[in-house]
């Protein structure tokens, strides 16, 4: 049968409907919506027609949880109807997802569904810790879900609990041997550890069962790791992996502020700033850069990430951008006025070279900003989610051998880390 607008008044509801699941069976879901369209333009009291309609429209959430919403009036009872708008009002992100959520698992505690889709809708919202409560409860209800397993580990890793993901997966494997997905989701767990030993063995391991064009990649990187805690390797696989999605969970669910920290740390010792000459160091996708950009005469970026640099570049903020090591960015002497670090010397353990390298690529006055994560005591320390954290003291001591005098240096926190404040400092520091 072939189904055209004018046709509506000539067919049944039923027949639309008929038509619709027919489509819809053989793969064919714009077909099937076209007719579960007909249903509903025949017969818009028809609580079947607005529940298949709403069930195709996986793409247009938005308009997904308004037809459900239809369909509800209609027939209130129907539980798959509820829990398909409560999951496409997630995916919408709509704020009323959550407390429609909360709802459903106070009804049905037992249900896996909802426990995993209440876990999305709470990780979507930034409430990292709670969402892998609740998948792990969706787990227990249901064991063998594969999917789960991966969206809890994928979770645990984004809320900075690798360790976590590394004894959630190891268990699992014994009986998914042949998931190439979940072994590679190990490789990254480990490579976050900084174990590039276990990493690699899971990654060549999920490439024997399905090759992957990034996973080559990031084995590459990891073989070329440059020391224990992989350093340079290490830091590039990490954020090429997040590259996609750095922004929306760095600032929308750990609130990273260190943007924002370091300019009002720059206005504040400086004063009112215009024509620098400034080198992002570790620049990311740029959103150091949006709080950069209006003091510069000319801004580079520089990060190991090729996929970072490219999401930079597509910010349009930097006359020049490259791919390599801060460190090397920094060997033309006397060429910046302005250095800044976002975030990016917690992946560097000694920082004695950075600051030496600074003190010869500052010009005259000029002047280098950053951010650390604050350590009680002397030294520097590899913390429990792999990012080092440096004391007053060393940091002080650091910056006077390399010829650099302290302007600032005061308490900050730069992100959440497990819904708290991460203790950091941000400190500029000025050459002679």
């Amino acid at each position: 049968m072939s189904l055209h607008p004018t046709s509506a008044g000539s067919c049944t509801p039923d027949r639309f409907l008929e038509v619709g699941y027919q489509r819809l069976y053989a793969d064919d879901s714009a077909g099937a919506g076209r007719a579960f369209r007909m249903a509903v333009a025949a017969d818009p009291t028809n609580a079947e027609a607005h529940g298949a309609l709403a069930e195709v429209l996986d793409a247009e959430p938005a308009d997904a949880a308004r037809v459900f919403g239809r369909a509800l009036r209609l027939d209130p009872g129907r539980w798959s109807w509820r829990l398909g708008r409560a999951e496409a009002l997630a995916a919408a992100g709509d704020d009323r997802a959550l407390s429609v959520f909360q709802d459903l698992v106070a009804e049905r505690p037992d249900a896996a569904a909802v426990r995993r889709g209440h876990g999305r809708a709470l990780a979507r919202a930034g409430r990292t810790a709670e969402a892998a409560e609740e998948l792990r409860e969706a787990l227990v209800l249901r064991p063998g879900d594969r999917d789960v397993l991966a969206e809890l580990a994928e979770l645990l890793m984004t809320g900075g609990d690798a360790l976590a993901a590394v004894e959630l997966l190891t268990p699992a494997l014994r009986r998914l041997d042949g998931d190439a997905g979940l072994h590679r989701l190990l490789g990254h767990a480990w490579a976050e550890l900084r174990e590039p030993a276990k990493a690699l063995a899971a990654l060549r391991h999920a490439q024997e069962i399905e090759p992957d064009d990034r996973t080559a990649a990031l084995v590459a990187a990891l073989e070329g790791g440059e020391g224990a805690d992989l350093s340079a390797a290490y830091v590039r696989a990490l954020f090429d992996r997040y590259a996609d999605r750095f922004d929306s969970d760095l600032v929308g669910k750990l609130d990273y502020a260190a943007p924002r920290i370091l300019r009002a740390a720059i206005d504040r010792v400086c004063g009112p700033l215009q024509g620098m000459r400034a080198l992002d160091l570790g620049c990311g996708t740029g959103l150091m850069g949006v709080e950069l950009r209006p003091l510069c005469a000319h801004l580079a970026g520089v990060d190991l990430s090729p996929r970072m640099v490219e999401k930079a570049r597509g910010r349009g903020l930097y006359d020049a951008l490259s791919v390599g090591d801060i460190v090397d960015a920094m060997v033309e002497p006397a060429r910046w006025d302005l250095l800044v670090a976002a975030d990016v010397l917690v992946y560097i353990g000694d920082l004695a070279p950075v600051f030496a390298a600074a003190a010869t690529a500052l010009a005259p006055g000029g002047r280098f900003a950053a951010t650390v994560e604050r350590l009680e005591g002397d030294g520097f320390a590899l913390g429990p989610a792999r990012r080092y954290a440096h004391s007053v003291a060393y940091l002080k001591e650091t910056a006077a051998a390399a010829g650099l005098g302290v302007l600032l240096l005061e308490e900050c926190s730069p992100r959440r880390e497990k819904q708290a404040p991460v203790p950091g400092l941000v400190f500029v520091l000025g050459k002679a």
